[in-house]
């Protein structure tokens, strides 16, 4: 739920699988679930239907997917999104590739210059021979990048009474078993966002036209925003004639950036405001916090605090 470039993180991917003809979406939620529902409601406003599968406890990647999967009406292959990815990838060439090859499961490829942090595949053509979780020394630097297309039939062979690691059970089973995985590569885009640092980045590399996003194009097109010295500013914003905002930064709706401050690389709230003098570089100021005058900050969150 945390904004990347003005909306919600979970919205750029609604908005990419609508775009792909997707007509029903389940969102797996356990952690903080209560916040989804109040901001997607049942899709309407997205142009999709949207239902929500609640975990009482954790059921790991592949037990996420069976629980999810037992709420969809539909029928055919189903897509599955990792909460974490923003990636620019063509989502109809990889349902293309699915269904015209008559895959079992096809996964999304993307290639990192460290592959030590991901699920790493080896591969002929399209086809994955082998699949290796998390290791020191992986033997490729093709990666697993968090976008699969399922046949339902697939799905349904997933335990629904236990946690489950898909990366580390269901697909190694499906490869022995000699099932059809394919891959589906391509060079676009792709961020994990699972860092502070990393939101920041999707946030600058959406901005900078690096990265692209369905949902942002339709923000920008409704004209609420100034692109200014690479940055993105409310027109319901505030800045004093004498602050800087530079390269990389966004500015909510609502937010004040007093005289002599200076913004880089950060993301300001909606209703925050940064007081006199303050300097933020590579920080999140979340909404209506307020930053004292004269405060400096580089690679800081504000705003948010863990539940006891």
């Amino acid at each position: 739920m945390l904004p990347v470039a003005g909306i919600a993180f979970t919205e750029h991917q609604i908005a990419k699988a609508r775009a792909a003809g997707i007509t029903e979406i389940v969102l797996a939620t356990s952690y903080l679930a209560e916040v989804f529902a109040p901001h997607f409601g049942d899709g309407e406003r997205f142009g999709i239907k949207i239902s929500y599968a609640v975990e009482k406890s954790a059921l790991g990647t592949g037990g996420a997917i069976a629980n999810a999967a037992k709420l969809l009406t539909g029928t055919g292959p189903i897509v599955i999104f990792n909460g974490d990815v923003l990636s620019s990838h063509d989502l109809h060439a990889q349902m293309d590739l699915h269904i015209n090859e008559g895959a079992d499961v096809t996964l999304h490829l993307t290639t990192v210059a460290d592959a030590r942090a991901f699920g790493v595949v080896e591969i002929d053509g399209s086809n994955i021979l082998s699949f290796n979780e998390k290791m020191e020394n992986p033997p490729t630097k093709i990666i697993n990048a968090g976008c699969y297309i399922f046949n339902r039939d697939v799905i349904d062979t997933i335990p629904h009474d236990r946690a489950v690691s898909v990366e580390r059970e269901t697909f190694p089973a499906l490869l022995s078993r000699g099932a059809r995985v394919l891959g589906y590569a391509d060079s676009s885009y792709w961020l994990d966002i699972g860092t502070p640092a990393a939101l920041l980045q999707a946030t600058s590399d959406l901005i900078s036209g690096q990265a692209q996003s369905i949902a942002f194009a339709e923000l920008l097109r409704q004209d609420l925003y100034i692109e200014s010295a690479r940055s993105l500013i409310s027109r319901g914003a505030y800045i004093d004639p004498d602050a800087k905002i530079e390269a990389g930064s966004f500015i909510a709706p609502g937010a004040r950036i007093e005289n002599g401050a200076r913004v880089i690389g950060s993301i300001i709230g909606e209703g925050a405001r940064v007081g006199p003098g303050v300097h933020l570089i590579n920080t999140f100021v979340a909404p209506n916090c307020v930053i004292p005058g004269g405060f400096i900050a580089e690679n800081q969150f504000f705003g948010y605090f863990a539940e006891n």
